[in-house]
């Protein structure tokens, strides 16, 4: 395993301050000491640096050099009609260690009722849970997590490749809709607009296809919505890898 990885701020020549809960972490569980050294990112680059000491909810580092830092192998947004905040938050939580770059919550026409007004509130903290997943990953940028979409917004985000995940499986298989190899680029930009609970409907299917959307399926079972969208994460993003 590598060294832990940390979010801060901002570095500032070779400073750099790791506040909030992350430092009390630091801190307090893993008992740091200054001289020990830890992966720091400002969302812009991965730092090296060693503890130089401790303020009030504050430790301080040094910063000792710029580290290479790898990147997804596609740029992937996913959209996802609302589900149980519970089950939302677990979908956050793995879309970030997968490694997928934006993540909007979708109103559908079947999302459970009072969803939307609940997910406006709760930004910040799946905002948090992007930020532990990422650390946990080592990834070197947060996820982007947006304000909840109504579903005709959603489908007019701009993309590249666009699938539109359908439960009733009339769509092709993910993996035989993908473009041919040479084709994916490192930095292709891609959507993934994954339904509800209760399904799309189909107005939600005809309006997705008139929009470009191709749509498609994963696996020969119903799944539940953040499986579903899970799955097709991963299908994408190591069909990508597999190409760069």
């Amino acid at each position: 395993m590598g060294r832990r990885r940390f979010f801060v701020q901002r570095v500032e020549g070779l400073r750099a301050v790791l506040d909030g809960e992350a430092a009390e972490h630091l801190r307090r569980v893993l008992r740091a000491q200054p001289g020990e050294r830890y992966e720091l990112s400002d969302n812009r680059a991965v730092y090296l640096a060693e503890v130089e000491g401790f303020g009030r909810g504050q430790v301080l580092f040094r910063v000792l050099e710029q580290l290479p830092a790898e990147q997804p192998p596609l740029r992937l947004a996913l959209a996802a009609a609302l589900v149980k905040f519970d089950r939302f938050e677990w979908m956050i939580e793995k879309a970030t260690e997968l490694g997928v770059e934006r993540i909007t919550p979708v109103v559908a026409a079947r999302s459970e009722k009072g969803l939307e007004q609940g997910a406006a509130k709760r930004l910040e903290r799946w905002r948090r849970i992007a930020v532990q997943a990422s650390q946990q990953a080592r990834r070197a940028h947060l996820p982007e997590i947006n304000p909840p979409l109504a579903f005709d917004q959603a489908l007019a985000q701009p993309s590249g490749w666009r699938f539109f995940l359908d439960e009733n499986r009339t769509g092709a298989p993910l993996l035989g809709a993908l473009p041919a190899i040479d084709d994916r680029r490192p930095g292709d930009t891609v959507a993934l607009l994954v339904g509800p609970e209760g399904g799309w409907t189909e107005p939600e299917r005809l309006a997705a296809v008139e929009a470009g959307w191709r749509t498609v399926s994963v696996g020969c079972f119903v799944l539940r919505a953040e499986t579903a969208a899970m799955a097709a994460a991963a299908v994408l993003l190591n069909a990508w890898l597999a190409r760069a």
